[in-house]
């Protein structure tokens, strides 16, 4: 089954090579293109990352340590 984050590894180098080419056939120089492609497909990886974040919806934090501390370890 494809689901989102599949679609978001195809789109990242797709973004990048298609909005590069898009505006180096539109006249800006090959540098000023590839830094607009990279921008546009640092979008798709924030949105990816920061918007629809890969945690289950039901997910919440833990209150406390997951594990009790002890008061001073033995290194001898």
């Amino acid at each position: 089954m494809i689901g989102y984050y599949d679609y978001v590894l195809a789109l990242i180098p797709g973004v990048l090579i298609g909005v590069t080419a898009a505006l180096s056939l539109f006249g800006i120089p090959l540098r000023g293109a590839l830094f607009l492609g990279a921008g546009a497909s640092t979008i798709v990886v924030a949105h990816a990352l920061f918007v629809r974040s890969p945690v289950p919806d039901g997910y919440q934090a833990p209150d406390g340590p997951a594990r009790s501390e002890s008061s001073a370890s033995n290194a001898d």
